[in-house]
């Protein structure tokens, strides 16, 4: 009894009132939120299963009335599973891909044991059968306002400065309005030609041996006279989600040394959409590639550059998408140049030449008076900005500290998954993002 009414003392003192609600107010803020969140973001099993729930329901009140005869047979024997109102097919078909047990290995085996098929016989009439599932002069003018910085988009936030003694990498990223995160990226290769390097890109089969991401790949059509390549991909995901099969389009132009090369996701039924590996339409990676001068200072054009514009929609997050991007963008690059000096040591040894090389090398030529018409037909981009600038936008901000104390007690209340915290620490940020614009 003493210890209540020193509770209540306790509580009756305004301060400590005060204290208690600025403590409270936060955490049921987040719970209010992340209910409303959590809600509107529901996975389609959950509807699924409120479904099937209610007619279970209703078909045990129709069968209860059905006959008794029926009904005492039934409590003489143990109930089946079917009573529960739940079908596991159809709960295990609809949960995420993203999941450790989701996995599919014998489609990873399947893609391991087909080999690559061209068909020889297809002619430029065969792909442009379709007309989206063309490469064609629009993704030329696209690429070279891509690389003169003139295609009127959002500016690039300046992200990596790395460098090996035999090259050197910077990369940059731009949120569109619409869309997954672009990024932007220059490599400069010493001692390479840019031929090499353009053959070594569009080499199928010898990237097997240094990008371990690439599990199968194979030519579906292919244009002798534009170069043009109909290509299908399956690249292995990280093991919390499944694969990802492409349907590629892709063609190179030539323009003196430099080389536009074009890649990107095309509709096409030669290869049916399946539910694993998981089918990425929108997938859009391009280069330059040119001659440009050694950093050692001679004078001679003997290193290559190569300019890469990317974006696809994986079917993830684009914060989380974004955050593996950044931690794993050097060690992945990393790994492409001990791959492009052992192609320039078979080269050199007069190895046979792949397909996919021998398709590299028919090239739609264009002039550079052409080129410079396409990077001068729209008004220049915004300057380039740094990641580290000092500016801060001036307006009313939402508490950065609630809205990520509040995440903070939300994902670890709700839910114990990685997946679901990651969504939740991406949706505070983001928040905050608008909190501060306002």
């Amino acid at each position: 009894m003493g210890l209540a009414s020193a509770l209540v003392e306790i509580l009756g003192r305004p301060e400590v009132f005060g204290e208690l609600v600025k403590f409270i107010t936060p955490i049921w803020i987040a719970v209010i939120v992340g209910v409303f969140v959590g809600w509107a973001w529901r996975p389609k099993w959950v509807t699924v299963v409120g479904r099937e729930l209610l007619d279970s329901s209703s078909q045990k009140e129709s069968s209860s009335s059905s006959s008794s005869s029926s009904a005492s047979s039934s409590s003489s024997s143990p109930p089946a599973p079917a009573t529960c109102g739940i079908s596991i097919s159809s709960l295990s078909s609809l949960l995420p891909n993203c999941t450790p047990w989701a996995a599919d290995d014998t489609v990873e085996d399947r893609a391991l044991t087909l080999p690559p098929t061209t068909n020889t016989d297809s002619s430029c009439s065969q792909i442009e059968k379709e007309e989206s599932c063309s490469v064609n002069d629009e993704d030329l003018r696209h690429i070279c306002q891509l690389v003169e910085e003139k295609d009127g988009g959002p500016a690039w936030i300046h992200m990596m400065n790395k460098s090996t003694p035999t090259m050197g990498y910077q990369a940059w990223r731009r949120d569109p309005q619409t869309g997954p995160p672009q990024y932007r990226s220059r490599t400069v290769f010493e001692d390479a030609s840019p031929e090499t390097v353009r053959d070594f890109f569009w080499d199928d089969e010898f990237r097997a041996k240094w990008d371990d991401m690439l599990i199968h790949a194979s030519t579906l059509e292919e244009c002798p006279t534009t170069g043009t390549m109909l290509v299908h991909w399956v690249r292995k995901f990280p093991f919390f989600c499944s694969d990802r099969d492409y349907m590629i389009g892709r063609r190179i132009w030539e323009s003196g040394r430099s080389y536009y090369c074009v890649t990107k996701g095309v509709p096409s039924s030669a290869v049916p959409r399946r539910d694993k590996p998981r089918r990425v339409d929108l997938y859009y990676s391009s280069w330059c590639i040119r001659a440009v001068e050694s950093k050692r200072g001679d004078g001679q054009l003997t290193s290559c550059e190569v300019i890469l514009f990317h974006h696809e929609d994986m079917g993830i997050p684009w914060e989380i998408a974004k955050l593996g991007v950044r931690q794993g963008m050097w060690g992945a690059v990393k790994k492409i140049e001990p791959g492009l000096r052992l192609y320039q040591k078979e080269r050199a040894a007069k190895a046979p030449l792949s397909r996919c090389a021998k398709m590299a090398q028919i090239n739609t030529k264009v002039s550079a008076d052409y080129l410079r018409s396409v990077e001068n037909s729209t008004k220049d981009s915004m300057e380039v900005e740094i990641s580290d600038s000092a500016e801060k936008p001036v307006g009313r901000n939402i508490p950065k500290a609630l809205i990520v104390g509040g995440a903070l007690v939300l994902a670890c209340s709700l839910d114990r998954g990685l997946l679901t915290k990651a969504v939740i620490f991406g949706v505070a940020r983001r928040f905050a993002k608008i909190g501060r614009r306002l």
